[in-house]
C-alpha cells in the first residue's frame, strides 16, 4: 500500500526566489534551486502516487492507432523577404547568424552576389534571394505579436556554403508531404519556378522553394 505523499510546503513562493526573500538561507543558496529544501521538496514531487485517471489516460493515449495520413516527415525552416513567406529544406542549414554587411567583390556582377559576409569567423559569399526572385524587399511587415531582427541564413548546396539574408526568421516547420499545395496563379513569377508547392501554417502562406533548383542558381552566382 502506498503512504499517502506529505502535502508540499512550497516556501520559495511565500519567503523564497519567487517571493519576499525573507527566507534566511536564501542570501548564502542565491537561488531556491541550490537550497536541500528545495530538492528534497522536488524528489517527494516525483515520487508522489500516479492516480488512476492518469493511468488511463495515456493507457488510451498509447492504445490509439497512429494516424499515417497525418505523419510529418518532412521538415523545413521558414523565413520572410519583403511581403513573401518562404522556407528552404532543414537539410540546406547549417545555422543561423546576425545580419552582417557585405564586402563586395571587384570584376563580379553575378545577379545577386553581394559580395562576401563574415559569420563566426568564416567568409560567405552573400547572395541575395530578393534579387534572384525578384521580390521587393521594401514591402512587408513583421507578424502581429512577434519581435522580428534580420538574419543570415548560413546554407550549404553540394559543396559550397552560402549567407542568405533576410528580414525575418520563423522557424521550423514539420509537415506532411501531402500537405504541400499548388501555387496560386497570382503568385510572383520569378518565385513560382523555384517552387515545390506553398504550405498553409498558421496564418500564413510559405511558399517552399525546390531546393535542387535553388542550389543549381545559388551555385550559377559563383561562376
Amino acid at each position: 500500500m502506498t503512504e499517502p505523499t506529505q502535502e508540499l510546503d512550497a516556501c520559495w513562493n511565500r519567503i523564497g526566489i519567487t517571493g519576499d526573500h525573507s527566507c534566511e538561507i536564501l542570501q548564502q543558496a542565491v537561488h531556491c534551486r541550490n537550497c536541500e529544501v528545495y530538492a528534497k521538496a522536488a524528489v517527494r514531487n516525483l515520487q508522489r502516487p500516479v492516480g488512476q485517471h492518469y493511468l488511463r489516460e495515456w493507457a488510451d493515449h498509447f492504445r490509439a492507432p497512429e494516424d499515417q495520413g497525418a505523419r510529418q516527415d518532412n521538415s523545413c525552416v521558414a523565413f520572410r523577404i519583403g511581403r513573401e513567406w518562404l522556407a528552404l529544406p532543414t537539410s540546406m542549414f547549417q545555422q543561423i547568424a546576425p545580419k552582417a554587411i557585405p564586402h563586395r567583390l571587384p570584376h563580379r556582377s553575378a545577379r545577386g552576389l553581394r559580395g562576401v559576409v563574415n559569420a563566426g569567423g568564416k567568409l560567405y559569399p552573400c547572395i541575395s534571394l530578393a534579387d534572384l526572385l525578384g521580390i521587393d524587399e521594401a514591402g512587408g511587415e513583421a507578424r502581429a505579436g512577434r519581435h522580428t531582427f534580420a538574419r543570415m541564413l548560413l546554407v550549404r548546396w553540394e559543396e559550397q556554403s552560402y549567407a542568405l539574408p533576410v528580414a525575418e526568421l520563423h522557424g521550423i516547420i514539420r509537415y506532411a508531404s501531402g500537405a504541400l499545395k499548388p501555387p496560386a496563379a497570382t503568385i510572383n513569377k520569378g518565385i513560382e519556378r523555384y517552387l515545390a508547392g506553398v504550405l498553409a501554417h498558421e496564418d500564413i502562406q510559405v511558399g517552399c522553394l525546390d531546393d535542387s533548383l535553388l542550389g543549381y542558381q545559388l551555385a550559377r552566382t559563383l561562376r
